[in-house]
């Protein structure tokens, strides 16, 4: 007979350690050990996101002083380009009073010949009604040095309209790239910490996870196993049969062998034991890419799949890790076609379905429903996604921050608080939505929102 794997969604079966032939209990032990060790680490990886955490506060805070202390230079000038009145920063660079200042000619603060004649043809100071942005030269500072500064000119109008003058702003060109500069490293310290805390808490789910996937792995193994040692089986008889055959051995005695060593059962059996061999090897492997999918740090990658495999595999390796009670139901219109990234979905996914597993623990039969609805908006086509429990619900003055960064209303050691939050952003990074609401018959709902692919 064929052995094929377990095709069926069995989301409240947990597997046994002696499922998996070949195996025994110290195995088990080490696979608990290494569980253990995971939980240790993701500890440490919680300290390490708060670290990170201040760090990201520090360099806002940084990047703030930096802006805070930066002085722009003010101008005010009439038509004819005589200064009216200027700010402290000019002062300080051209080492004059603003009394000493005022009524001398704007040009004659530049550093020489060649740029106030350049200022003339490119501010349009004198009677310019058009603005100007972004104009670089060079300054003359109180010791004679040149500094460059860019600059932006403005007209001033009175009530009735009238050209009143010009206001010249302008800022040292090197304040402008020190300030770049910091604001490049900030934003190039977000991106790496908002990757560290996607993969940590991958890792987190994965570490959950740990004897589901095992379960997951335990039932095509197990008949590999037991198509291999059929195949062996078979292997050692035609090979007995052959070698009589070689041998000359009479016809007669040659018959009475094929029947008793069975060698026409063997040929019919070959064929499908391969065939269950084969197709229990490429489910292995889908488990392991789907795996690798999942723990992989991801970078935006934009691939047209299927979100209700996605889904069904998320649940299997929740519900498998999960106690017996806890039911998955799921309701799909069909394919759910959506371009993106299969592992941050599934780490969605995965998210909301142990979510409700957790918020439903103590209740008497634990269920989460999962429906989906195609509509059509404004936007296009898009999926609707309903993960509906029956578990207390909400508390209402909770419900604004289910998807605050390290929001979570679980003992300490027991959740970091990012899952509902970097699930929000990956759904948002996709073009979608992340709502949550109570029921009105008890329990939450969570809806997501994706658009659909084309």
């Amino acid at each position: 007979m064929k052995n094929t794997p377990e095709s069926s969604l069995d989301v409240g079966h947990t597997g046994h350690p002696g499922e998996l032939v070949g195996v025994g209990e110290d195995v088990w032990m080490d696979v608990i050990h290494k569980m253990d060790e995971v939980y240790s680490d993701l500890l440490q990886y919680e300290v390490a996101l708060e670290e990170k955490n201040a760090k990201l506060e520090e360099s806002q805070q940084f990047i703030l002083s930096v802006l805070t202390a930066m002085s722009d230079i003010l101008v005010i000038c009439g038509r004819d380009g005589t200064i009216e009145d200027v700010n402290p920063a000019l002062e300080v660079i051209t080492g004059r009073k603003a009394a000493d200042l005022r009524g001398t000619s704007v040009f004659d603060l530049f550093a020489d010949g060649d740029a106030r004649v350049l200022a003339r043809a490119r501010l349009n100071v004198t009677g310019g009604d058009q603005e100007v942005h972004d104009c670089e030269l060079p300054l003359r500072a109180h010791d004679g040095a040149s500094v460059p500064v860019s600059f932006n000119c403005t007209p001033r109008f009175n009530a009735v309209g009238k050209s009143l003058g010009m206001v010249v702003t302008g800022r040292p060109v090197g304040e402008l790239r020190k300030a770049y500069q910091a604001l490049t490293q900030a934003h190039d310290d977000l991106k790496r910490t908002q990757q560290q805390l996607l993969h940590s808490e991958k890792m987190a789910s994965l570490g959950r996870l740990v004897a589901g996937v095992a379960h997951e792995l335990n039932n095509p193994i197990s008949f590999i196993i037991g198509n291999v040692h059929a195949l062996r089986r078979y292997a050692e008889r035609l090979g007995q049969y052959l070698a009589a055959v070689h041998e000359g051995v009479p016809a007669e005695e040659i018959e009475q062998l094929r029947k008793r060593l069975r060698i026409d059962r063997i040929l019919v059996d070959l064929d499908p034991l391969i065939e269950g061999t084969i197709e229990g090897a490429e489910r292995t492997r889908e488990i392991v890419d789907g795996l690798k999918r999942f723990s992989a740090v991801d970078r935006d990658e934009q691939q047209r799949f299927d979100l209700a495999e996605v889904i069904e595999r998320a649940v299997r390796w929740v519900c498998q890790a999960e106690r017996k009670s806890f039911k998955v139901a799921t309701e799909f219109s069909g394919p759910l076609p959506v371009i993106g990234s299969a592992g941050q979905m599934q780490q969605v996914a995965m998210n909301l379905v142990q979510n409700a597993a957790d918020a439903t623990r103590l209740t008497e039969l634990p269920t989460l429903r999962i429906s989906s609805e195609q509509v059509s908006t404004a936007q296009g086509a898009r999926i609707l996604l309903r993960f509906e429990d029956n578990g207390p619900g909400i508390t209402p003055v909770h419900l604004a921050h289910v998807f605050d960064p390290f929001f979570t209303t679980k003992p300490v050691g027991q959740g970091t608080g990012l899952g509902l939050s970097i699930s929000y952003g990956i759904v948002e990074r996709h073009g979608g939505s992340l709502r949550a609401e109570n029921l009105s018959a008890g329990g939450a709902a969570f809806t997501l929102e994706l658009p659909l692919a084309r």
